[in-house]
């Protein structure tokens, strides 16, 4: 049956041809929650309630957009209403981080042992550089965040982000020019793949910690973003990273279950509770 039969079908209540709809996009969903929130029990919460409130409205939906932009709308709502009771996190979140897990030896262990016991536990550069692009979003305000990570990592339109987040085509541009600002602010004083300067080496540490046997320079040359840091702008340093962001889906990739712990170290650090 064509897409729009099974649409026709689920408007007139038929749940399973609903489910098969939302199946279309499922994990993109839950991927883009669980970036907004930094926390995989609450992403696949959200994703659910998203599924419910969505058929239990889909009599309103007029198809003024793709089913898949509306739905969007919707978890996009809920999450904005998750993220007003989180802390913004702060630059320097991983050093507080690292902190606290050099401080915490329950911490440290269950790092140790989700390494050690994980079929998902092979985290290297690429999977920190995701994390990193998660952590330093949650620095903008949200909705700045919200429509990068829809227009920089998901690939909406202006136009449907407008629709998403009820704002003027000027509004979204702007949230957009400033949020990709603040974030290439934030990697250009920190990052020290592309900057000598910059203070973070996470990136080789969790790979020297995670990757014993990796030569970490061979490692480090084997990214782009490395490779072109002399002779690339930071626009494009920062185009390059959201390439790399969109090549992973943080709940699948190899390093999933590493970066989910290492991100809850990252908001025990900004003094949120977590699951």
């Amino acid at each position: 049956m064509k897409e729009e039969g099974i649409l026709k079908n689920a408007l007139d209540g038929d749940i399973n041809a609903f489910q098969a709809l939302f199946a279309t996009f499922q994990s993109q969903l839950k991927s883009y929650l669980y970036r907004l929130l930094a926390n995989r029990n609450d992403a696949e919460d959200l994703t659910h309630d998203t599924f419910i409130k969505a058929y239990e409205k889909l009599s309103t939906f007029k198809g003024e957009s793709s089913l898949k932009t509306w739905v969007f709308q919707i978890a996009t709502n809920l999450s904005y209403n998750y993220l007003q009771r989180q802390k913004r996190w702060t630059p320097d979140v991983s050093e507080k981080a690292k902190k606290l897990v050099l401080e915490t030896p329950e911490l440290r262990n269950q790092i140790i042992k989700v390494h050690e016991t994980s079929g998902e536990a092979k985290y290297d550069i690429k999977e920190h550089i995701d994390t990193c692009f998660t952590c330093i979003s949650k620095n903008l305000p949200i909705e700045n965040q919200i429509a990068l990570m829809l227009k920089d990592v998901y690939d909406f339109s202006v136009a449907d982000i407008c629709l998403i987040l009820e704002k003027t085509e000027g509004v979204v541009k702007y949230l957009l020019q400033d949020g990709r600002k603040t974030m290439t602010d934030i990697f250009d004083n920190r990052c020290a793949l592309v900057n000598k300067k910059g203070i973070c080496h996470q990136c080789s540490e969790l790979n020297g910690w995670f990757n014993p046997k990796e030569n970490q320079q061979q490692a480090l040359m084997k990214l782009d973003l490395v490779k072109g840091s002399k002779k690339y702008d930071r626009d494009e340093l920062y185009h390059i990273r959201t390439a790399l962001v969109k090549a992973i889906d943080p709940l699948r990739s190899k390093g999933a279950d590493l970066q989910e712990i290492l991100l809850k170290c990252n908001s025990m650090a900004m003094g949120e509770t977590t699951n």
